[in-house]
């Protein structure tokens, strides 16, 4: 199965790299209209030692889709930064399936975001995110 077949239409190479994801790549993103849809295929450097994706990686890319996603909602700027976190995780997601990060809001502001993010494996609910992020001030 060629790459493009294995990855959802809309979906292209995400636009933003880091050290702490480089692991993972590649790593998919969609720009909507107010968010950053985050998508991988589950691979092996994915998983814990029972073959499913790791815990901390769902919720290091929900974490990532959601500040994102303020940051596009609210236009341009010097960034956001993780308040609180919280996860439940709801099932597990193997090698091979399709896991996508998508962020739905609830208050968006000039200092403080509320954000939630719904993790899907191949559709089915895996886990559920919420946080809360602050703007940073603008550099001199």
């Amino acid at each position: 199965m060629s790459e493009s077949a294995e990855i959802p239409a809309g979906f292209e190479r995400h636009f933003r790299r880091s050290p702490l994801t480089d692991p993972w790549e590649p790593l998919y993103s969609r720009r909507e209209a107010r968010k950053i849809v985050l998508g991988l295929r589950v691979g092996p450097p994915h998983c814990n030692n029972k073959g499913f994706a790791h815990g901390g990686l769902i919720a290091s890319l929900a974490d990532n889709a959601m500040g994102l996603s303020c940051g596009h909602a609210v236009g341009t700027g010097p960034g956001f930064v993780t308040v609180s976190l919280s996860l439940d995780y709801l099932k597990p997601a193997a090698v091979g399936q399709w896991l996508e990060f998508d962020t739905a809001f609830v208050k968006t502001g000039s200092t403080l975001s509320f954000a939630q993010a719904f993790v899907t494996a191949d559709g089915e609910p895996c886990a559920r995110a919420s946080a809360v992020y602050r703007a940073l001030p603008p550099q001199a």
